[in-house]
Order: structure tokens, then sequence, then C-alpha cells
């Protein structure tokens, strides 16, 4: 029988880090004598693998050189300035919820926009990695989010259909991954999008706590028992 999977983004989701990416986007701007740019627009790129990130944010074209330079430069600045400081970051309820997903034998993965190293130190700095069967990043796939490419990936590893999958995630870019995939989308609250930006992608859910989305994503086995 095909067991529930839950896939969840990392930061913004289950880690308080969205403050900490702005601060290391900041500093790089400011070492390579670019302009500064508003938090909001920072803010606003989060979800997004770390290229399109900086050409929006400095217009800059696609293949611009200075790109792979600024990603490794950021890429520090994050392990130096939010990975020593990353339990502190986990969302409340986190541990908690994730212990009970587990618990009821629920089949949990993280799709995340960072490249698969940062993600897994992340995790592993934060104390979650244990939790999780797997972790997709951005360069384990040849189209990131909002494609619905990592979904598909991890519900083809898992053997798990649409019905029993659910994407969990604080901004459109998950939840137009979901909506693509046809699986059921989970929005949070308490990361980069507002409840209005969220709702315009429809998901089934947007939540005000974890235990809201602990709930739902279990709510989902009535499903598994329907197609046992």
């Amino acid at each position: 029988m095909s067991k529930v999977l839950a896939i969840f983004d990392l930061d913004g989701t289950l880690v308080d880090t969205p403050s900490g990416i702005v601060r290391a986007f900041s500093s790089v701007l400011r070492a390579n004598g670019l302009a500064a740019v508003d938090e909001l627009a920072i803010r606003n790129t989060i979800g997004l693998p770390l290229e399109v990130a900086f050409t929006e944010l400095m217009g800059m074209a696609k293949d611009d050189p200075r790109i792979p330079g600024l990603v490794l430069a950021y890429q520090q600045a994050f392990r130096e300035q939010v990975l020593p400081i990353a339990p502190e970051l986990v969302f409340p309820g986190v541990i908690d919820g994730l212990t009970r997903l587990r618990e009821q034998g629920v089949v949990l993965a993280i799709a995340t926009s960072k490249v698969s190293k940062s993600a897994l130190a992340l995790l592993e700095a934060a104390g979650l990695l244990p939790f999780f069967a797997s972790v997709l990043g951005a360069d384990d796939v040849k189209h990131p989010k909002p494609h619905p490419e990592m979904a598909l990936t991890l519900m083809a590893a898992f053997h798990t259909p649409a019905a029993l999958t659910c994407m969990v995630g604080d901004t459109t870019h998950d939840l137009l991954m979901a909506r693509q995939a046809g699986i059921h989308g989970l929005g949070v609250t308490w990361g980069v999008h507002s409840r209005e930006q969220l709702a315009q992608m429809e998901p089934v859910q947007i939540a005000t706590h974890f235990a809201q989305t602990v709930d739902a994503i279990l709510a989902l086995r009535s499903q598994q028992a329907l197609m046992a």
C-alpha cells in the first residue's frame, strides 16, 4: 500500500532563515560594490534558485559572468552568518509535528531551491536531517521550482500517487509547483509570502501554525484507506 508523501520547502517553512538570507544577500552586494537592494525585493526572490534571484534583483543577463561568483559568495556568507544559529531558527511546532508525522508512517522529503549541499548543511545544523527520507536541491533536477520536476521525481522515487502527495511551502513558487504536479498544495503564513499571495495559487489549506499543517497531511490517510 502506498504511503502518504509530504514534501516540504525549507527556508521560511521549517526554518526561519529569510532574515538571514536578506543579510547574506546585502553583505555580498556591498562587498562586490553593487547597489543596495530593498529588503522586500530580496525576500520576494526566496524560493527561487540563487542564479535567478541575482538575475532578477540586479537586472543582470542570465549569462552575466559575475553571477557564479556572487552565488558562491552568498553561500559562504550564509554558512558563516546563519548556520551557527540554525537550531534557534526552527519554527515553533516543527520538531513535534515532524515527529508525529514520522510516527504515523508519513514519508517526509525536502524540495528546496538551495543546492543540495547547502540544504543538507542547514538541515543538519538545525537538527532536522534525520526526519527526511530524501532531500532534493535545485542542482538535483534540470528544472527547479516552480517547475513540477522536483515533486514528480519524489513521487516516482517513493511510488506515491498524486492523491497521497502534498507540498508544504511558504511561497507561491512552492504552491505553483504543487498545482503543476497535480498534488495537494499546503501554504503556511509564517514565511515569505502573504496569505493573499498564497491564496492566488488556490492551495488546499493555508495554515497559521504548524499543527494545522500536520493535521492536513494526516487527513490524506483517508485517501490512503480508499486506495488500499
